[in-house]
């Protein structure tokens, strides 16, 4: 198993209109051609309207090659790039003991 969390920080509230239109495509997609795709969880951050939480969990290594090279998650990256005021914060995490999530 494979699970990672990525902040993103938008330049303003015009791109983070444009961003949440963006996830959204990506998530219906994720979705529908996905099956390693275990969870991908996208927030809004209380009290913070620029800022964005995914918490993504894939079977395996493989599952996240083919999500990352996947041409729906190409087009997301390329096209939510300009919108970010930095460049998104991403920890790869250890999946440890759960409640209601994967093992």
């Amino acid at each position: 198993m494979r699970a990672l969390v990525v902040r993103f920080d938008i330049q303003d509230a015009d791109a983070a209109r444009r961003f949440d239109e963006l996830t959204e495509e990506a998530v219906v997609a994720i979705t529908a051609h996905e099956p390693g795709t275990l969870v991908y969880a996208t927030h809004a951050v209380h009290g913070e309207p620029l800022a964005r939480v995914f918490y993504e969990v894939y079977a395996d290594d493989d599952a996240f090659a083919a999500h990352e090279a996947a041409a729906h998650v190409v087009a997301f990256h390329a096209r939510k790039d300009p919108l970010l005021s930095r460049p998104p914060r991403v920890e790869h995490l250890t999946p440890q003991r759960t409640k209601g999530g994967p093992a």
